[in-house]
């Protein structure tokens, strides 16, 4: 993870039922259950938000502490994390993941490809919301007309202390598809070389 500045982040403060056995296995009974994934989404969006974490590894992130308490001996199954990221896929989840396929088509992923742990977006902000904020961004540093790589957008000291700063490309690029959907922004080049205005 990048932090924000050179100064070291904050530990992560985990909630209270981080530390109950059962909050690691999920529930049957529905209205439980239902509180649990509304927990687990909450919690995974504000430890991806700490650790400026855009995207997981469900098979890595089994082993971090976000789905495994050491102190406990407690951890999420595989079965269980792939479920509470479908339920934040959902509407019903408020659309605050979305799992990224694997293959070179820019479709969803695959039933297969969730079955093996899967990678996903973790929308501590949606793409919509991302597209707001960079918009705000361009406006408040004077940049409007102005043409931006992404590597500056996502990389550079200029952007250091904004919330994007380190972003996934392709989340990047997902976001920049809503500011030009808006008349916001007009993209240039090719993938690799792209600019944007």
């Amino acid at each position: 993870p990048k932090p924000l500045d050179n100064n070291t982040p904050a530990a992560f403060v985990f909630p209270p039922h981080y530390s109950f056995p059962p909050f690691f296995t999920l529930q049957p009974v529905s209205g439980t259950r239902t509180s649990q994934l509304q927990s687990w989404s909450t919690l995974i969006q504000s430890y991806c938000r700490h650790h400026r974490l855009f995207a997981l590894s469900l098979i890595d992130a089994l082993s971090t502490p976000l789905f495994h308490n050491a102190t406990l001996r407690r951890k999420l199954s595989l079965r269980d994390a792939r479920a509470i990221i479908s339920w934040m896929a959902s509407a019903e989840g408020g659309s605050r993941a979305e799992w990224i396929s694997t293959s070179n088509k820019k479709a969803k992923a695959t039933a297969a490809e969730e079955e093996e742990g899967g990678k996903c977006y973790i929308y501590f902000r949606r793409p919509e919301e991302w597209a707001s904020l960079l918009e705000e961004w361009v406006e408040r540093t004077g940049q409007k007309g102005t043409v931006l790589t992404l590597y500056e957008i996502t990389e550079s000291d200029a952007t250091r202390k904004e919330e994007f700063w380190g972003m996934d490309e392709d989340l990047l690029r997902k976001s920049l598809g809503v500011c030009v959907k808006r008349g916001k922004a007009q993209i240039f080049g090719g993938e690799g070389s792209e600019g944007v205005k």
